[in-house]
């Protein structure tokens, strides 16, 4: 008798074609009603079954500029292969008239970092996206060297590859002693180029031991460009120095 065909083999699992840590952030854009306000940055955090969305806190609520948006949108994408597949989710900022962010503060004042939580039944079933976790959170302040290397990923300016709807990264330095609240605020110093709509990113290290998923060390939250009142706007230059909240606030924020 004929030998039995051999049975097919099992399809591989499809990898997504970009690096994980362009899948963790994504734009935002921020909307009073219809209106649309400002677009900025987002990245993905997840502590255990549960998904937060993690921003500056200014992009969701900002009173001194009159910045009060009451929605978000946010870009998802669903399919790790073809990445011009994206859904639009839009997420409301409040719930019976109470703010759905989580926001914290410290010795030092307000701290700008906001955790938005996602409710998994929302997402598509085909939902690609990365996230960070406690894992990733740096356990030891100390470790971190000034002048050590990071990575910026955001939408400056509200560029990004609009076709496969992908963040840019940006290259920058930790400037001030990480681990000292610099003057006893709970951020650091670091050295780029940074722009608008970039409040949000995550400001990462590459670490292989955080795990194979997301080899990523989540160090801070960019949060706004940094300046001298006294600058002499025609003598001197920017600065060029930016502040990052310390990430382990959403130790506290995700609880």
């Amino acid at each position: 008798m004929p030998a039995s065909p051999a049975p097919p083999a099992a399809r591989p699992v499809a990898r997504a074609l970009a690096e994980p840590l362009l899948l963790s952030a994504t734009r935002i854009s921020t909307f009073l009603g219809t209106r649309p306000l400002t677009a900025a940055t987002g990245f993905f955090f997840e502590r255990g079954p549960r998904l937060f969305l993690v921003t500056s806190r200014h992009v969701l609520y900002d009173a001194a500029n009159k910045h009060l948006p009451d929605r978000i949108e946010i870009t998802v994408h669903t399919d790790p292969v073809n990445l011009t597949r994206t859904v639009v989710l839009s997420l409301l900022l409040y719930r019976d008239g109470q703010a759905d962010w989580r926001q914290g503060k410290d010795s030092g004042g307000e701290i700008d970092v906001a955790a938005l939580e996602i409710d998994r039944s929302v997402l598509p079933p085909d939902a690609v996206l990365s996230c960070f976790g406690t894992a990733n959170l740096q356990p030891e302040l100390d470790a971190i060297a000034v002048g050590a290397t990071v990575l910026v990923p955001g939408f400056p300016l509200g560029f990004y590859d609009t076709v496969h709807h992908l963040p840019v990264v940006r290259h920058a330095i930790i400037a001030s002693s990480f681990g000292v609240r610099f003057q006893g605020q709970g951020y650091f110093l670091t050295d780029a180029r940074m722009h608008r709509g970039s409040s949000g990113s995550p400001v990462v290290m590459r670490d292989t031991s955080a795990g194979a998923a997301m080899p990523w060390r989540l160090l801070g939250v960019h949060s706004a460009r940094m300046d001298m009142g006294t600058r002499d706007l025609e003598k001197d230059e920017s600065l060029g120095l930016n502040c990052a909240w310390y990430a382990d606030v959403l130790l506290t924020l995700t609880a």
